[in-house]
C-alpha cells in the first residue's frame, strides 16, 4: 500500500498530525500500534487516569477519554488507522517503506512523507505491587498527576537522584504534606543547583541509601512503600499516597535502527523550531524527540508541526517533478 503520508504512532502527537494531514487532503494512514512499547494505542496517555491541563476539558477528562476523542477526530476527517505495529523502515531512498510486525518478509508500505511520533516510555522498576497500583498511588509523571486529589496533603515519595527527580520532588510540595526522594546512591547525579534546592526545601526530605523495594496499599489505593538500605539491607515502611518514578524514559526509536540522528539518550535530533529530521521526508513530533516537556499539550503543537512540515515538503516535491517532468530541470 502507498500512501502520500505515514504516521507512525497514535499518542497526542500523531492524532494532531493526522488531523492537521487530513484536513490538508493528504490522506494520511496512521498505525497506531498494537501494544507497541508495552502500551496500549494512544500511547502514555492511556496510562494516565485524570487529565486536569489539557484545554477546553475546564471539569478534566480521563487520558483513555482524551485519546478515544483524538482518535475520533482523525478519522472524522478521512484518516485510515491501522491498529499494527511498524517494526522496520527502510529510509535510504524514497519511497520510504515500512513493514509490519508478522510481515517482516513481505512487500513494505510506502510513502512520500514520514511522521514518527512514537513517544518514549517511561521507565519502570518492576518492583512487587507496581502493576497492581500502577495509576493507583504510582505514577511516573509528577506534572500530570501530582495535583490530584488522591495526592493533596499527603506524604509522597519520589524515585530517582537526577534533575528529573529533584524537579519533580520540589514540584510536588505545592500539593504533599511532605516529600521523599529515595535515592540509591550516597549523592545526586543532579546538577548542584537542583540537588541543593531539594536538600534545602523544607518539606523535603532526602533518603540516601535507600531503594524502594515494594509498593503495598488496602487493595484499591497505594497506602505504603517497603524501603530497603542499600548497604545494611534492613528493611522498614513508609506511609505514602503517592510513589513518583523519575528514572528516565526510553524514546521508542529501536525500530528506525540508527537511520535517523538521535542524540546521547536515544531522542531524535531535529533542527530547532521545526519537525525535520536528517532525513528529508521524514519528520519527528512528540515526546519522540522531546525529552524537557513530555506533556499532552505540547505533543499536540509538535503533531502541528510536523503536519505543517509535511505539506510544504509535499507541495515542494510535487513542484519539483512537475519541473521535471517538463523539462525546466
Amino acid at each position: 500500500m502507498h500512501s502520500k503520508v505515514i504516521i507512525v504512532g497514535s499518542g497526542p502527537a500523531g492524532h494532531t498530525a493526522a488531523i492537521y494531514a487530513a484536513r490538508a487532503n493528504l490522506e494520511p494512514v496512521l498505525f497506531e500500534g498494537m501494544l507497541a512499547g508495552g502500551v496500549a494505542p494512544g500511547g502514555q496517555l492511556t496510562t494516565t487516569t485524570e487529565v486536569e491541563n489539557f484545554p477546553g476539558f475546564p471539569a478534566g477528562i480521563t487520558g483513555i477519554e482524551l485519546t478515544d476523542k483524538l482518535r475520533e477526530q482523525s478519522e472524522r476527517f478521512g484518516t485510515e488507522i491501522i491498529t499494527e505495529t511498524i517494526t522496520r523502515v527502510d529510509l535510504s531512498s524514497r519511497p520510504f517503506k515500512l513493514w509490519r510486525e508478522g510481515a517482516e518478509t513481505e512487500d513494505p508500505d510506502t510513502c512520500d512523507a514520514l511522521i514518527i511520533a512514537t513517544g518514549a516510555t517511561a521507565k519502570r522498576l518492576g518492583i512487587a505491587g507496581e502493576d497492581k497500583y500502577w495509576q493507583r498511588g504510582m505514577s511516573a509523571c509528577a506534572v500530570c498527576d501530582g495535583a490530584a486529589p488522591i495526592f493533596r496533603n499527603k506524604p509522597l515519595v519520589v524515585i530517582g537522584g537526577g534533575d528529573s527527580a529533584c524537579e519533580e520532588a520540589t514540584f510536588l510540595t505545592k500539593y504533599a504534606s511532605h516529600v521523599y526522594i529515595a535515592v540509591r546512591r550516597d549523592a545526586f547525579r543532579a546538577s548542584q543547583i537542583m540537588a541543593r534546592r531539594a536538600e534545602n526545601h523544607p518539606k523535603i526530605t532526602v533518603m540516601w541509601n535507600t531503594h524502594v523495594i515494594e509498593a503495598k496499599g488496602d487493595g484499591s489505593v497505594l497506602t505504603h512503600v517497603v524501603l530497603q538500605d542499600a548497604n545494611t539491607k534492613e528493611t522498614r515502611s513508609l506511609d505514602t499516597s503517592g510513589l513518583f518514578y523519575a528514572i528516565g524514559h526510553t524514546p521508542n526509536t529501536a525500530f528506525l535502527d540508527g537511520q535517523l540522528n538521535t542524540d546521547e539518550t536515544g531522542y531524535l535530533v531535529v533542527k530547532p523550531g521545526t519537525s525535520l529530521t536528517n532525513v528529508a521526508g521524514v519528520f519527528a513530533a512528540g515526546d519522540v524527540h522531546d525529552k524537557t516537556y513530555r506533556q499532552a499539550i505540547t505533543a499536540a503543537g509538535s503533531g502541528c508541526m510536523a503536519a505543517l512540515d509535511t505539506e510544504k515538503y509535499l507541495e515542494n516535491l510535487a513542484a519539483e517533478e512537475h519541473e521535471r517532468a517538463s523539462g525546466k530541470l
